[in-house]
């Protein structure tokens, strides 16, 4: 995990899990699931899944296995593995341009888009029938303002 090694354990001693792709014994992507709050750290807001809910996170596919599925099999994975355990809705932020295209196979509809200049947010309802949830998990108020918090390590 590079330079995010020294947090593993703290992200699991906080409930977190991590799953991993692997290709023979080499591990070549991973990602984290967690039903609890989490720091978004591309828009600067914490995420607070509801009852039942969890948000998937920090994926990543390492740069000579990137266009080969891993983050499509891993997301795959993580849903399959919270419907097993009876979780009804999963979060995920994407940026656009990066594995986005991955996310509507597994069942993820848009529902706000949020871009970020320095630290003002300009939050665009996609669907208005999961805008509102959305904005509740973020801690959004409709027709707030929100703005971004500092960076942090997570």
């Amino acid at each position: 995990m590079g330079a995010e090694g020294d947090l593993v354990d703290i992200r699991r001693s906080r409930g977190c899990r991590c799953f991993a792709a692997r290709a023979g014994e080499a591990v070549v992507g991973y990602g984290w699931l967690s039903s609890s709050r989490e720091w978004i750290g591309e828009v600067g807001l914490e995420i607070t899944p509801g009852p039942g809910e969890a948000y998937i996170w920090n994926c990543v596919t390492l740069p000579t296995h990137r266009l080969q599925g891993v983050f499509s099999g891993l997301v795959d994975t993580m849903c399959a593995t919270a419907a097993a355990e009876g979780l009804r809705r999963l979060w995920i932020a994407s940026l656009r341009g990066t594995a986005e295209s991955a996310l509507p196979p597994a069942g993820f509809q848009p529902a706000l888009r949020i871009r970020r200049e320095e630290d003002d947010l300009h939050v665009e309802r996609v669907s208005s029938e999961l805008a509102g949830d959305a904005l509740s998990v973020l801690g959004i108020s409709a027709g707030a303002v929100p703005r971004a918090g500092p960076p942090r390590r997570h």
